[in-house]
């Protein structure tokens, strides 16, 4: 059964991006939303199991998202995907439960050890 994952992201580049650094055998079905409510939505519907999620996009940012998830305790694997690397950044990113923090541009290797350590691949 595949799991669902939301690519949040307001760059049309970066969702596809994301995409193309996914392990291929990986069985997913993909949703992609170009701002924080797109992605909020998304998840409230459970089409994010796994959320890929920018930290600056319109409507309602990264940090928007990541605070209301955890306000909700929900049970969303969230991996962080931003060209935004300030250590004040990281930490907020941490203390609202993401799971991981990579960099843009993304590569497809970090991307495959996250997903391994939170046992999806």
């Amino acid at each position: 059964m595949p799991i669902p994952v939301t690519i949040a992201d307001d760059s049309l580049m970066s969702r596809k991006a994301v995409r193309r650094a996914l392990p291929e055998d990986w069985d997913v079905e993909i949703t992609e939303a170009c701002n924080g409510k797109e992605a909020l939505e998304a998840a409230n519907s459970g089409k994010a199991e796994v959320l890929f999620l920018d930290l600056t996009m319109p409507e309602l940012d990264g940090f928007g998202v990541l605070k209301y998830l955890h306000e909700q305790q929900s049970k969303t694997v969230v991996i962080v995907i931003s060209a935004d690397i300030q250590p004040e950044a990281k930490l907020l990113v941490d203390s609202l439960g993401a799971f991981r923090f990579l960099q843009k541009p993304l590569q497809p290797a970090q991307l495959r050890e996250a997903l391994f350590d939170v046992g999806l691949i």
